[in-house]
């Protein structure tokens, strides 16, 4: 799971370090940076998936949850002297062991851990990106390949701590290294040119684990339809718009997927995946049933089917409250995603009733310390973060679980103040004007009624 992002020159940041927690929340004004924390990571993501090994960074297209332009679109005041670097930390799941060449089935046993980090500079060459550094950091060693010139072109091998461990040269001419591929990959010649780089390789396929493992819905979601086609296969996700939401249910249903409300223990009952989310949408106050139901048998025709009230019959979901569609994908995700998984929402909180969205805290709550998944949330709602502050209040709640901060921009330079959340729910340091001025609207409104009473007696 993530631990850090330090960021520098992406966007509206110039530089920042954000630290993440089990759920970290973004909050604050329109325009001032939120979303560009989530779109670097969308565009690490995108670059490791995409096909062309040549690129340095995949910017995104059409079809991208991040359509990001160029360099210069994307490097800070669109300034192409500077670099884009960035810094991202993270946990492995388990324990990685590193061996090397030696005695035994397996190898020497060189060092393990499960802290991991990589650092990548980039900067504008000719008019394109090069990777000027790129490097992982295994627990307490670095193990660099950077530029040896201008150009970008020819790089080195080195390792931070060379009384610890060194690269080997296989005899023969030192010829240079070619430049990265993408931003995680070293170049093959790295095997060939050294004889204990091998395990550099269990670096890069971590990386691309951890890629692998990020979720992502976006802001804007799709219209409720009237019925769904399901070809029969299962998508990763729900998609960026929340589009594949009905076929992740009908997929998770056809593999009899369950889960649990409860943290894992003997004699926790598992509920079919479909309960599952008509349970949320109930406990949100938004329906009182929900089911996916085949329109004639065969024809791979679906509609969903909600039922509110209680008594009432079931209703296509166009023909209710367009809240219900609109959260329905995030809480599909948050239990379709494998474990350990994390996910990255952007105002889940669209079109839902006040009570709906400190409702959704809830269901983030325990989302994740029931599946061990990691969300970072971007949102403006007050009511979604003052019910993670009553929860922290309430010891449902660790404060070192949750992680919150306000962006604001000055300058037109992003600023990210880390919200300080103690043991009793509090913020020690509420920024002025965070939800606006709401001391400021009641005295205006008593001011206004006040004027009025007296002109009225008057």
């Amino acid at each position: 799971m993530l631990n850090l992002l330090k960021l520098r020159n992406f966007k509206a940041w110039q530089e920042v370090d954000l630290t993440f927690g089990r759920v970290t929340g973004l909050f604050g004004v329109n325009s001032a940076g939120k979303s560009s924390l989530l779109q670097h990571l969308l565009l690490l993501k995108q670059t490791r998936n995409a096909t062309d090994r040549g690129i340095v960074l995949h910017f995104g297209g059409r079809d991208d949850p991040a359509s990001l332009g160029s360099f210069t679109d994307v490097v800070h005041r669109h300034d192409e002297r500077r670099k884009l670097a960035w810094v991202l930390k993270w946990t492995l799941p388990e324990e990685l062991p590193i061996r090397g060449p030696g005695a035994g089935p397996q190898g020497r046993l060189l060092f393990r851990g499960r802290e991991l980090a990589t650092l990548c500079e980039v900067g504008l060459q000719d008019g394109r990106p090069r990777v000027r550094r790129m490097e992982y950091r295994f627990e307490d060693l670095d193990f660099t390949l950077k530029s040896r010139d201008d150009a970008a072109s020819d790089f080195e091998l080195a390792t931070g701590d060379e009384k610890r461990f060194q690269f080997v040269r296989i005899q023969g001419r030192a010829w240079p290294l070619p430049r990265p591929i993408k931003t995680h990959l070293f170049p093959t010649q790295v095997r060939s040119y050294y004889q204990n780089a091998d395990f550099l390789g269990d670096f890069e396929l971590a990386y691309e684990n951890l890629m692998d493992s990020i979720y992502y819905l976006g802001p804007l979601r799709e219209y409720p339809r009237r019925e769904y086609h399901w070809s029969g296969s299962r998508p990763s996700d729900v998609g960026e718009r929340g589009e594949l939401t009905v076929d992740a249910i009908l997929a998770a249903t056809r593999d009899n997927v369950v889960r649990t409300l409860r943290p894992r223990a003997r004699g926790v009952p598992l509920m079919p995946f479909q309960q599952i989310i008509a349970h949320w949408l109930t406990e949100l106050q938004l329906i009182d049933g929900f089911r996916l139901e085949e329109i004639g048998r065969g024809m791979n025709l679906y509609r969903a089917l909600v039922r509110t009230p209680p008594s009432s019959v079931p209703t296509a979901l166009p023909d209710v409250g367009f809240g219900v569609s609109q959260v329905l994908p995030a809480l599909v995700l948050l239990y379709y995603v494998p474990e350990g998984s994390t996910v990255l929402l952007e105002q889940p909180e669209i079109h839902l009733h006040p009570s709906a969205q400190s409702g959704l805290a809830d269901v983030m709550l325990n989302v994740a310390k029931v599946r061990n998944i990691q969300i970072v949330v971007e949102s403006h709602s007050e009511h979604l973060m003052r019910r993670l502050q009553r929860r922290v209040a309430e010891q449902a709640a660790s404060a070192d679980d949750l992680k919150m901060y306000f962006v604001s921009s000055q300058n037109s330079h992003a600023h990210l103040s880390d919200l300080a959340l103690n043991q009793w729910g509090e913020i020690e340091n509420w920024p002025q004007h965070f939800f606006g001025d709401e001391i400021g609207e009641i005295a205006a409104i008593s001011e206004a009624a006040l004027k009025r009473r007296m002109q009225q007696a008057g």
